[in-house]
């Protein structure tokens, strides 16, 4: 009974929440699609798998399928109309479990080999919950599991306590396996994805986050707003006071950039001196009142002694839909006619 809706993109302004944060989110708009026919398929396997024991397991476990079938369809419907998605998708990812256990409690209790599949929904939350989200997904598939076990036959399972220890083991061992595994892709893709001076996402995770915003605002028909900027006489900087200083500037902006951005206006290093910063929903007046606060934050104080500005392009996507390449270029010419009209300054495209 593994579910079979997927999660469409969820919303980039949503607060984090213990079930979910903007890290999980992001891999979930970026990865969602790819394991659907591996689910399809598992799918598929348990539906015959159930269908050849209706000799020995009757009639019920067919019964029960209909319902989380109905229940992932319904979720699938309201993924789109929610602003915290991962809700919807956990209520339906726990009726799932509450379906598998009850069955297994009718067909045998202990004895039910539906208690094994109980695993199978722990591997499919590794990746879309957050660690203490995935803790409360085990608490509570080891409850439904003694639920399904003892509650049923507490004196088989003491008779034989292997018929609990076995399942209970396997949920653990595929949470924690799971959890390391992905904490080890997690920590591979920061190495290929993050800029080793600043600590800013690089042009590889800009290049992934504008195809998801150009799929998102061809469905929604929400606008993006895009910020470049490049600092001011940089070269002259590194010239005159030697790359070491370069470095410390450029590392300065980020994190001045950081303490002034919102959490979901993602900031990009292009390579150099210059910067992007992505606006998902963003009106023409938001994205220009945000380069203005990015450029008084780098030339508010001095930095590793020297007097830093910048200079600044805005774009905003239109009606046609959201276009990375063409939207950058808007806003690199708008940089360009800043920088002729004397720099430190923020012009929005026409």
């Amino acid at each position: 009974m593994t579910p079979v809706a997927t999660m469409p993109a969820l919303d980039p302004a949503a607060e984090d929440t213990w079930l979910i944060d903007h890290a999980v989110r992001a891999r979930l708009q970026e990865v969602d699609g790819r394991p659907r026919t591996a689910r399809q398929i598992t799918f598929a396997l348990q539906a015959l798998v159930i269908m050849a024991c209706i000799p020995e397991l009757g009639w019920l476990p067919v019964a029960m399928l209909p319902s989380v079938v109905v229940a992932f369809l319904l979720a699938d419907r309201l993924l789109g109309h929610t602003r915290h998605a991962e809700i919807v998708y956990a209520l339906a990812w726990s009726f799932t479990q509450v379906m598998v256990a009850l069955t297994a409690a009718l067909t045998g209790g202990p004895d039910s080999p539906m208690v094994m599949w109980l695993g199978i929904p722990i591997a499919t939350g590794v990746g879309r919950f957050t660690p203490r989200g995935l803790a409360a997904a085990v608490a509570l598939t080891a409850g439904l599991l003694v639920a399904a076990t003892a509650g049923v036959d507490a004196q088989r399972v003491a008779d034989a306590p292997f018929l609990l220890a076995f399942p209970l083991s396997l949920v653990c061992g595929i949470a924690l396996v799971g959890s390391a595994l992905m904490r080890s892709e997690v920590e591979h893709r920061a190495d290929a994805i993050v800029d080793p001076l600043t600590q800013m996402l690089n042009r590889k995770a800009l290049a992934a986050r504008g195809r998801e915003l150009e799929l998102q605002s061809e469905v929604s028909g929400r606008p993006v707003g895009v910020v470049v900027g490049d600092l001011d006489h940089f070269k002259a900087i590194n010239d005159r006071e030697g790359h070491q200083v370069g470095d410390a500037v450029l590392r300065e902006i980020a994190y001045r950039w950081r303490t002034a951005l919102r959490a979901y206006d993602l900031a990009y290093r292009l390579g150099g001196e210059e910067f992007i910063v992505l606006m998902p929903g963003a009106t023409e007046a938001e994205a220009q009142e945000l380069a203005e606060k990015l450029r008084e934050v780098v030339r508010g104080m001095p930095i590793a002694g020297q007097h830093v500005t910048m200079s600044f392009g805005v774009a905003l996507s239109g009606a046609g839909g959201f276009d990375l390449d063409t939207q950058y270029a808007r806003a690199d010419a708008a940089l360009y006619a800043a920088k002729d009209a004397g720099r430190d300054r923020v012009v929005v495209s026409p």
